[in-house]
């Protein structure tokens, strides 16, 4: 049994950290993971705190609060998003930086696990002020990113122009122009075809594999959605187009349903023109509770995390969860719906579409040459395919669930490394 070092958080339910150690704990457990790897992987590498001052379009000075976690650096250069959010904490990060780990040793590409994030509310700062707040964190980070050590990438309310002055701020410090330092940037300054919609699109594989693998209908299914940027609304998409009707979605400010299936390419054209969902013609107003516990065959979690606790699990009605969201599901949710026999497709599987074509965008930096969209994503779905496989093999192996499986499956991986590597002394 894989030794426990680290103490348990109070309000462990609503602590990422906490339910990413709980799922390491028990894969380690079922492979009987040496415990000095064990210690290891459950503490992160590296973690670097940081003051941001930042000059406000008023005149006034404010301070404010970043993090970079770098969870693990065993098969590659750290990999992971930045956000930007009044909830970011060292917790979530240190989170998001272990799920990124397991989520690249998942579909195997050649990166650890990263995340970063800064403490502040993009609604409220001008285009200005975003700048400056992107610029002065990334020259606090200068001594810990780069192409072989660290690559950033969008996450919640960032995007293609955040990455794009982060790209801009690290070249001016090395005096070259450096596009491999992050991902999903804009594809003029060597972003990847396709990476828009990779995390989107990877959801829809993993829908599709689920349903095959449980004998279900692979068209026609009723599908509620959690989530209407990149990922949910791309995802929900890519479902519609699949065959599939998707009954509910949902914003930050509530969502819609209609059980007859809604028009998704309407539903995003008003999106993009009203910034809600609020008034789409057709469909009725429910809150995001009520979404989640929507009688349907999919339902796909592509918010934030803790969206699925124990107080809610009992109450879902879908027969198949595939998670597009990073942590959207407790570990104590994730026993109550083992036990009604649910199938979840977690999210270090279901949503890793977007670090693989992630992967993609940093190789073809590196060469200097770009790929058509067509070949991006033909590569990302044969991953995905073949990830799914791993993973519903490791879960049969192992005679756990298929998040288990996941974990299982990565943390084998990951190990595998630090074991050739050794312990530098």
């Amino acid at each position: 049994m894989a030794e426990s070092v680290t103490a348990e958080p109070a309000g462990s339910e609503s602590n990422p950290f906490v339910q990413a150690q709980k799922r390491l704990d028990k894969a380690a457990d079922l492979i009987n993971l040496d415990p000095g790897i064990y210690r290891i992987l459950s503490t992160p590498y590296q973690e670097l705190t940081v003051a941001v001052p930042v000059k406000m379009d008023d005149g006034s000075t404010r301070v404010f609060t970043g993090y970079r976690v770098q969870h693990s650096i065993a098969r590659g250069p750290a990999k992971g998003g930045i956000r930007y959010s009044p909830e970011v904490s060292l917790d979530e990060v240190r989170a998001l930086s272990a799920w990124m780990t397991w989520k690249c040793a998942v579909v195997n590409v050649p990166f650890g696990g990263g995340k970063g994030g800064i403490i502040c509310d993009p609604r409220r700062m001008s285009h200005g002020e975003l700048e400056r707040l992107t610029r002065r964190y990334t020259a606090n980070l200068l001594d810990i990113i780069g192409p072989e050590r660290d690559v950033p990438a969008p996450d919640m309310n960032t995007g293609e122009q955040t990455m794009a002055w982060l790209m801009d701020t690290y070249s001016m410090h090395t005096r070259a122009t450096t596009c491999a330092i992050v991902t999903g940037k804009p594809i003029g300054l060597g972003g990847s075809k396709g990476r828009r919609e990779a995390t989107g699109l990877g959801v829809a594989f993993t829908v599709r594999e689920s349903l095959k693998h449980l004998g279900l209908p692979e068209t026609g299914c009723k599908v509620v959605v959690q989530g209407s940027g990149n990922v949910g609304g791309l995802g929900a998409l890519f479902l519609h187009e699949m065959g599939h009707q998707i009954i509910a979605i949902s914003d930050m400010y509530g969502a819609i349903h209609n059980e007859n299936g809604l028009d998704m390419p309407a539903v995003l054209e008003w999106l993009q023109e009203k910034r809600t969902l609020e008034g789409f013609p057709g469909a009725e107003r429910i809150d995001n509770s009520q979404l989640l516990t929507l009688p349907c065959d999919v339902l796909v979690p592509a918010a934030t995390e803790n969206q699925i606790t124990s107080q809610n699990a009992h109450a879902i009605q879908a027969k198949v969860i595939v998670e597009g969201a990073n942590g959207p599901t407790s570990a104590a949710a994730d026993a109550i719906l083992e036990e009604r026999g649910l199938f979840v497709a977690p999210d270090i599987l279901a949503n890793a579409g977007g670090v693989t074509v992630s992967y993609f965008e940093w190789v073809q930096d590196r060469m200097g040459y770009f790929w058509e969209e067509q070949v991006v994503f033909d590569r990302m779905e044969r991953i995905m395919v073949d990830s799914f496989a791993d993973v519903v093999k490791a879960a049969q192996k192992y005679k756990t669930s298929a998040r288990i499986g996941a974990y299982c499956t990565a943390v084998e991986r990951v190990a595998y490394c630090l074991n050739m590597r050794g312990i530098y002394a």
